[in-house]
């Protein structure tokens, strides 16, 4: 059942397109939302409970001959399937208002399910080729997606991100293939135990550095992090929604991970590395966000700077940082899933991104304003929202385990994130309206719909926190502190 996650959403993305020439809207509508949805039903209950007897690894049978493509499922994989499905539902609903005017919504839903599907294969892979594979399928989707309008600024970002993304590729594949030439596998397991019995500690080095080099691009940390504030304003703000939202995370900072801790081990020398890249996108990102005058800009920054803090709870590698990391990816998916949706309904009803240009739009649009406070607030750290607890379990594990000069740049670059977030919400919605924005309404139903529920998310991920660190980021963390 674990082929479901791979088997669903490219099936209907193969009949979307046919079902797009009987039905322009509705049944695109449908199919897409549909298939999202059964997805994340499955992933909270019935994936859920596979895992009581601990990880599940399944192979494809095709017309009885084994097929060499096998998935696994354990703690950490279903986390970030939670992850994906979550989000990808929000977007999906999000969209049946907002792609309206696009059009071609069947192939539009059927871009998307593709890269879902990628997504869900990388998280599923237990080998290097296979994560190579699957991180391509959910790129190659993503290039269509980012370019969707065909606009002069979308395909040059499309442009700009397929030639950097081609680069990562490039280090990522020269590394896998290093590995299999020197330990004769694959899989995690083997290329893992095949480096215990050989004197490789050069070309581990080498080969780390690559991957820290591709996935580090994928991820966008600094200084890996160029494409990013192009791709990510120009695209239509469900897929800007998706790509920072999940995608950088998926591609760059789970792949990472499970590389790091499942083959190398994370080390003293790497876990610096990994804590002080991360510190300086941590840095750096927020420091570009509070320059910025575009609303999806600031948030494409933004989302360079909290990947940081993701990657510097991981990077440090004690249980305590671990789920710190881990619980900050899923508060800042959700958070700025939601942000970025925002950004798309205010730029759709005033049709400018320019913050300099807006004011007082919560008078127009209050269920906007207040679910981007919600996100904002959460991604800034404030209590008692999901992304202070996130953070606070990162800054505490940084004090115990002695690293308290990366402690200190953790809470002073959350000073930044909240100065530019209250910058953000002062000159788009509070103030004097803007004459020209007299007119203006709230976004149409779905697309409100959309932000709420993941408003409503952030808010429970913050007063429900034991409960999600037990039930979802303790057994994920588990899996990574057994790993190493």
């Amino acid at each position: 059942m674990i082929f479901l996650y791979l088997a669903l959403p490219l099936a209907v993305a193969a009949v979307l397109p046919l079902v797009g020439k009987v039905s322009k809207k509705t049944l695109p509508d449908l199919l897409g939302n549909a298939t999202m949805a059964f997805l994340l039903v499955y992933t909270a209950t019935g994936a859920k409970s596979l895992l009581a007897g601990g990880p599940l690894v399944q192979r494809l049978d095709w017309f009885g001959e084994t097929v060499n493509l096998q998935v696994a499922l354990d703690g950490f994989g279903l986390f970030m399937l939670l992850a994906v499905q979550l989000v990808s539902l929000a977007v999906g609903l999000f969209s049946i208002d907002y792609m309206e005017h696009y059009g071609a919504k069947a192939n539009y839903y059927a871009l998307l399910l593709v890269m879902v599907a990628g997504m869900n294969g990388l998280i599923l892979s237990t080998d290097l080729f296979n994560i190579y594979i699957f991180l391509e399928v959910a790129a190659v989707a993503s290039y269509a997606l980012v370019a969707y309008g065909l606009e002069h600024d979308e395909l040059e970002a499309s442009f700009k991100y397929l030639m950097l993304s081609v680069v990562a590729s490039a280090a990522i594949l020269v590394a896998v293939a290093v590995l299999f030439g020197m330990t004769g596998g694959l899989s995690f397991a083997a290329v893992a135990e095949g480096l215990k019995t050989l004197p490789a500690r050069g070309v581990v080095a080498v080969c780390s550095a690559l991957f820290l080099m591709g996935f580090g691009l994928k991820a966008a940390l600094v200084p890996f992090h160029a494409w990013l504030p192009d791709a990510h304003p120009s695209a239509p703000a469900p897929i800007s929604a998706v790509l920072s939202g999940l995608l950088i995370k998926v591609s760059g900072v789970y792949a990472l991970t499970r590389i790091f801790f499942n083959i190398f081990g994370l080390t003293p020398a790497l876990s610096q590395v990994l804590m002080w890249t991360a510190a300086v996108s941590v840095v750096v990102a927020a420091f570009l966000a509070l320059g910025q005058k575009d609303i999806k800009r600031m948030l494409a920054y933004s989302s360079v700077s909290q990947v940081g803090y993701i990657v510097l709870g991981i990077g440090l590698g004690t249980p305590l940082g671990l789920a710190g990391g881990l619980f900050h990816l899923l508060n800042h998916a959700l958070a700025k899933g939601l942000l970025f949706l925002n950004s798309g309904s205010v730029q759709q009803a005033t049709g400018t991104r320019d913050l300099e240009e807006m004011g007082g739009l919560a008078r127009r649009m209050p269920v906007t304003a207040g679910t981007s406070l919600v996100g904002a607030l959460s991604v800034a750290g404030v209590p008692p929202l999901g992304g202070f607890w996130s953070k606070l379990l990162i800054i505490i594990a940084l004090v115990q385990a002695g690293e308290g000069v990366l402690a200190v740049i953790a809470v002073l670059a959350s000073v930044l994130t909240l100065w530019y977030y209250l910058i953000l919400q002062r000159k788009a919605f509070f103030g004097k309206l803007n004459e020209r924005w007299r007119d203006v309404r709230e976004a149409p139903f779905w697309m409100a719909a959309a932000t709420v529920v993941l408003a409503l998310l952030v808010i429970g991920m913050g007063i429900l926190f034991a409960s999600v660190l037990r039930t979802w980021i303790q057994p994920a963390a588990d899996v990574l502190t057994r790993g190493f």
